[in-house]
């Protein structure tokens, strides 16, 4: 039976820098993704959580249509294809199905499953979908995801979520570790 892979979007498929121009531009800031130290962007964009909401209303759909992979993520998730279950499960709202199914078209990558959950709790989604493997970028998303579900978990790093991981997260910087990381834990015998 093939190996089902749970893949976050939004700062793990894409680009950790991807909202970092829009945030600049729309809000007349200078910030880099360095400056992204917590993963509530709030209090970096000088917005209230309701003014957040109102310009993540605005923005979400320009900043998904054309949002820039990370580094390597095509090459690495295309060659997966045909040899795991690819199962993309975000966080972002169900109303914006038509704009990500269009970006994944656009970037010519085939999927199994995709599910806009609008909650980061993915914990249901991982388990009703009976996910091997997860990669993700939040942090405490990723903790959860091992522990409650007891599968191992990729965390993207990125400056926002370098607190300690437990045994079960393996920290990655690109999609090529990643690569490296999934062979050694799907190809050895202690992976049921």
């Amino acid at each position: 039976m093939r190996k089902r892979l749970g893949i976050d979007i939004d700062g793990t498929l894409t680009c950790p820098t991807t909202f970092v121009p829009f945030i600049n531009k729309t809000l007349n800031k200078n910030i880099t993704l360095d400056d992204m130290t917590q993963y509530d962007l709030t209090s970096l964009m000088g917005l209230s959580e309701e003014g957040f909401w109102a310009w993540m209303d605005e923005m979400e759909p320009l900043i998904y249509q054309d949002a820039p992979l990370a580094n390597g993520a095509k090459e690495i998730v295309q060659k997966w294809q045909g040899e795991y279950d690819l199962f993309f499960i975000s966080a972002r709202r169900n109303h914006l199905f038509e704009i990500t199914n269009n970006w994944f078209a656009k970037q010519e990558i085939d999927y199994d499953h995709l599910e806009l959950l609008g909650t980061h709790n993915k914990i249901s989604a991982v388990k009703q979908h009976n996910i091997d493997l997860f990669f993700e970028d939040k942090h405490d998303n990723a903790v959860e995801i091992s522990e409650e579900c007891q599968i191992p978990v990729i965390l993207f790093d990125t400056p926002y979520n370098r607190e300690p991981v437990p045994k079960g997260v393996h920290r990655v910087s690109n999609w090529f570790e990643a690569e490296q990381i999934v062979q050694t834990i799907l190809h050895s015998t202690s992976m049921k």
